[in-house]
């Protein structure tokens, strides 16, 4: 009797597997390109699309691996991926993302890695396809699924710069906190995308595929019955125009990471080549600043690569240049440690003081100017202030850290109470190949790292005074109007965006805390 039950069940679950599951789900429609969906109303309708095969223009995954083994695991374990890629090209593909992300990852403590959130959504971004972003903004719903790629790297890409509310990426095996370097058996991450596609088929009731051929998703996408799937050919992806910064669902204002170029495999040929120089060059650099009066070591630093160009407006020239001039406030924007240095650069003299909340004890100590560590406390810090104004010159970053994108953070207003005198100060730093800020690494480093450019530069701009508050702001309200005067100011000069945000969102977004820097 059970034998007849047996056969009974398995020709019933046939029958509904082949016969009535494709009745109600008829063949779903095969199109060449997404291009026409352009022209379609989709806000009712959910779109599945295929990360690396249907979103980004590159087809390599090789740079993404290799800034996480170099952010998250340093340069040796870089340098193991790239000398490994003439393996890496001759296996096969699957093979291959295996062996990479084993190099990645293998031993990365897993609360501390933060590169899919902090580092890699700018090089993301800067290969999405704005032909096919516009058809995902489209959509009413938006499922991001990657064959290839751990969750833990386009996640926070996917929902915090894309706005995609579902991701299914290779999850990652964890021991003791630590990865290991091998993903979760793809039968498992096959099974979780099915019963996925399963209930939207059921809720929404249509479904979009887009995905490529090289890719496994279409066979996924097949079995749950969508209605149409599309697919990109690499010629289309040639075609497709990079999504520029001014469509970026939100702004890319926060990202951290020492390397500045995408580090293609001919760019960390070029990267690896130069590193040797570039420590050489660093080192040379430093002790010229550190040990030659500014007289020779300015033209020094200039052979070396270094360049400096200074703009003065009228009447800041003629206030900086005055025979009576006494100690002078410049506000100016912050983009690396070096800021306030640069500046004692441009008017030629030493004698000039910078205030500082974190900078670590090596830079401190290393600086060739005279550094002040502020409380926190108003009082006593404005106190501070003053009599440091008294004694020279004195820079001040109101920002109160450092932003690499062509933003301005919130000013704080203390330093409009400092002196009825304030000369907004404009400052910018291109980087080539390394940043010489951090948030979340060792910033001791950060001036080693902004040397090790081939040239590092700078550009300063004294800008017209502004007048401070020191002793006419009984309400409390006009410090605020005269800080954000001059954030605008320097927005302007700068073609900056001025934004509200502070130094403590710009630690929470890159390194999960409140902006507390270990003393290094």
């Amino acid at each position: 009797m059970s034998v007849k039950i047996s056969i009974f069940q398995s020709l019933m679950f046939l029958f509904n597997r082949f016969i009535l599951r494709r009745y109600r789900n008829p063949k779903p429609k095969y199109q060449k390109g997404p291009s026409f969906l352009l022209l379609s109303d989709l806000s009712r309708h959910t779109l599945i699309f295929n990360l690396e095969g249907a979103l980004l223009k590159s087809d390599s995954l090789f740079p993404y691996f290799m800034l996480v083994a170099f952010e998250a695991g340093g340069v040796m374990r870089s340098f193991i991926l790239f000398i490994l890629y003439p393996l890496i090209s001759l296996m096969s593909h699957e093979m291959g993302v295996k062996l990479m992300v084993f190099v990645s990852f293998f031993g990365i403590k897993k609360d501390g890695l933060r590169a899919g959130r902090a580092v890699l959504p700018k090089y993301f971004l800067e290969d999405v396809g704005l032909e096919m972003f516009k058809v995902l903004r489209k959509g009413g719903k938006r499922i991001g699924v990657s064959d290839d790629l751990p969750q833990v790297m386009i996640e926070g890409f996917l929902k915090d710069y894309l706005e995609t509310e579902v991701v299914v990426g290779r999850e990652m095996r964890v021991v003791g906190g630590y990865y290991i370097g091998i993903m979760e058996d793809k039968t498992k991450h096959d099974l979780e995308f099915d019963e996925l596609v399963r209930k939207e088929r059921l809720n929404t009731g249509h479904v979009i595929g887009i995905t490529s051929f090289n890719t496994s998703l279409h066979r996924y996408l097949v079995s749950q019955f969508c209605q149409e799937i599309y697919f990109v050919k690499k010629s289309d992806k040639r075609n497709w125009q990079t999504l520029p910064r001014n469509q970026y669902p939100k702004p890319l204002i926060f990202h951290d990471g020492r390397l500045a170029i995408k580090p293609t495999l001919m760019n960390a040929l070029v990267l690896f080549m130069w590193g040797p120089f570039a420590v050489a060059a660093a080192a040379a650099r430093l002790f010229v600043s550190l040990c030659i009066p500014y007289s020779l070591s300015i033209p020094i630093l200039g052979f070396s690569g270094c360049r400096l160009t200074v703009e003065i407006d009228d009447i800041s020239s003629q206030k900086l240049n005055s025979s009576q001039r006494k100690g002078c406030l410049f506000a100016c924007n912050h983009r690396t440690l070096l800021d306030p240095l640069y500046i004692g650069f441009a008017l030629k003299t030493q004698n000039i003081t910078t205030v500082t909340y974190s900078l670590s004890r090596v830079s401190e100590l290393l600086a060739p100017i005279k550094t002040v560590r502020l409380t926190r406390d108003r009082v006593s810090d404005g106190k501070a202030m003053k009599k440091l104004l008294s004694e020279g010159d004195l820079v001040v970053c109101p920002e109160g850290t450092t932003c690499r994108e062509p933003h301005l953070l919130r000013f704080s207003p203390l330093f409009t109470e400092i002196s009825d005198l304030i000369i907004p100060v404009a400052v910018t730093s291109p980087a080539t190949f390394f940043y010489g800020t951090t948030a979340s690494g060792l910033k001791a480093f950060d001036p080693l790292f902004f040397l090790m450019d081939p040239y590092p530069t700078y550009t300063v701009q004294f800008l017209d005074p502004v007048s401070g508050v020191s002793c006419q702001d009984p309400d409390g309200k006009l410090k605020f109007e005269v800080a954000n005067h001059v954030q605008s100011v320097i927005g302007k000069a700068l073609d900056f965006e001025c934004t509200n945000l502070t130094r403590k969102d710009k630690y929470l977004i890159l390194a999960g805390n409140n902006g507390v820097v270990k003393k290094n």
